[in-house]
């Protein structure tokens, strides 16, 4: 997740991307040609070199797949810039051609539908270095207090196959899980995702330091965190909790994380049991802000509450925790767990995960504050345009997806009106599609059966447009009337209105209706928009 915090970043975003086109090598990134859909990954194994003086990275990728549909060519990825040394199938090299980021690569026989084959890339290179981590994706290459290398790499959007080879696309995910070996310089430690399995002295001044993922894993969180690390170890009913932070910081790194127990109990209660026990939580330091690398969350806060020190819902609730802690662990079951099909679709990632941060707040001090801090974010939505992006070309949509991705889900538990039946609902969400990848298509029609309630048009009200719903409101011959004003035809959805102390539910539509109660003017009349996010127009 690329954390959007402060508004003038989130519109220089926005406009980038508004100034963006569509390229030959956004559709080879992001689409799905028969050179993709014809294999399914079923595991890498990683085996690397890192140099952080020279920012260099060597190595190779072991891809084993299962051929789906047969063929004598497919398509990996690896950015241009990092050299193709040579791709091994059968102990002799295969032959391949470049376009842009792609690599498509040529069998000497046809693959047989349902076998089970593994190619050897070998690569090197120096990758991309981001700007500013994890907005941009790339490698953090930096110094701790001591002088010591400290590296880190955050590529969610722009791909993974920016520093190895990938087939980079979010619907395949190795199914078998990857091993990450990585070499490094003695005196320092790699970190990256699921349990560490060993290191080796390779005699030559590096020490190859070995990880392994038993869950599926999405290509952008595989990670390497390269430092000289400190380790805390602990537990929470059966799940290990490990914390690698820089030595300097390992006292404060203690106290600071004990907000991680509470947080994985609330999480527990309402998404269900942490998606990838077998691999273990993980919290590693990075000199960047953060990202949810799967098993092995980026943490980058400097142990303050909020973000950065900032409250992102002015309204002082945000204070009371780390935001990155919360949010990227959050990531765990919805992102991570629950992964969508297309980044157009990423709001299922970060409207859930924005979400998760109410949810922690309700949990650990109570409905009113958590109701006051996801209100507080409403300062933070642009509605420049559409939450869904552009399929088949690797383009995201708003990053209104955080916010008003959250705020929709909270409209849609007030829509619900009955809270046991909302948190069974999102329990049974997260449940349903642990560890697999969906489309919007399949959040809304799951929301609409458990829901019983056609909440279709505004899932899309919200996500296909950039005006929110407009409660409008008039005095017609003495008495209140109300309708909605919104893109999508035939819009209905219930509000709350509160009159003379008392609470009312009105069902409106687009057609003017009378409200049943005795007003004499509009004054009378206020809808509970901490409820529901929507403008209110009085005419």
């Amino acid at each position: 997740m690329k954390i959007f915090g402060a508004l003038f970043l989130l519109l220089s975003f926005a406009l980038t991307v508004n100034a963006q086109t569509i390229t030959r090598r956004d559709s080879l990134q992001g689409g799905l040609r028969s050179e993709r859909t014809s294999f399914d990954v079923q595991r890498y194994d990683l085996n690397i070199t890192v140099n952080p003086d020279k920012r260099y990275i060597s190595g190779y990728n072991n891809i084993t797949f299962k051929v789906i549909e047969s063929t004598k060519r497919i398509q990996l990825d690896l950015f241009e810039n990092m050299q193709v040394d040579s791709i091994i199938y059968d102990t002799k090299k295969l032959v391949y051609k470049r376009d842009n980021d792609a690599i498509f690569i040529t069998f000497p026989k046809e693959l047989k539908k349902g076998n089970t084959e593994k190619v050897r890339f070998y690569y090197s290179g120096t990758p991309i270095v981001a700007r500013n981590a994890p907005w941009d994706g790339g490698f953090v290459f930096s110094k701790d207090n001591q002088g010591k290398p400290w590296v880190g790499v955050a590529v969610q959007g722009t791909g993974a196959s920016l520093w190895y080879p990938v087939k980079d696309h979010q619907t395949d995910e190795p199914d078998n899980g990857a091993t990450i070996k990585v070499a490094v310089p003695n005196g320092l430690m790699n970190v990256s995702n699921g349990r560490f399995t060993g290191s080796e002295d390779l005699g030559n001044g590096y020490t190859r330091w070995d990880w392994e993922v038993k869950n599926p894993i999405n290509n952008y969180d595989i990670t390497v965190n390269i430092a000289d690390y400190a380790h805390i170890h602990d537990n929470l009913n059966g799940l290990d909790l490990d914390y690698y932070i820089l030595k300097d910081n390992e006292e404060k790194a203690r106290k600071h994380f004990e907000e991680v127990k509470p947080m994985i109990e609330c999480f527990e209660a309402k998404f269900g049991k942490y998606p990838f026990y077998e691999d273990g939580y993980k919290l590693v330091e990075t000199p960047y802000l953060g990202m949810e690398h799967q098993s092995a969350v980026a943490y980058g806060n400097n142990y303050k509450k909020g973000y950065r020190g900032m409250d992102l819902s002015y309204s002082g609730i945000g204070m009371l925790f780390d935001f990155i802690t919360i949010h990227e662990s959050g990531h765990e079951w919805f992102g991570n767990s629950i992964t969508s099909t297309d980044v157009a679709d990423m709001w299922i990632h970060e409207g859930f995960t924005t979400y998760s941060e109410t949810v922690y707040v309700e949990c650990r001090y109570g409905y009113d504050k958590a109701m006051k801090y996801i209100n507080g974010q409403r300062r933070n939505v642009q509605n420049d345009k559409p939450v869904i992006g552009i399929f088949g070309v690797n383009r995201e949509g708003s990053s209104d997806m955080y916010y008003k991705g959250a705020l929709m889900l909270n409209t849609i538990r007030h829509i619900v009106n009955d809270d046991d039946k909302w948190w069974a609902m999102l329990l049974n969400f997260s449940n349903t599609y642990k560890k697999q990848i969906i489309n919007g298509e399949n959040v809304v029609t799951f929301f609409n059966r458990e829901s019983g309630i056609n909440l279709t048009p505004i899932f899309e009200q919200y996500l296909n447009y950039t005006n929110i719903p407009v409660l409008q409101l008039r005095m017609n011959n003495g008495s209140p009337e109300y309708r909605w004003e919104t893109d999508v035809k035939n819009f209905i959805m219930p509000v709350d209105i509160i009159t003379h102390k008392n609470e009312v539910r009105l069902n409106g539509t687009n057609n003017w209706q009378a409200i049943d109660v005795k007003a004499k003017s509009l004054k009378d009349i206020e809808a509970l928009k901490n409820r529901f996010y929507i403008k209110v127009e009085k005419l």
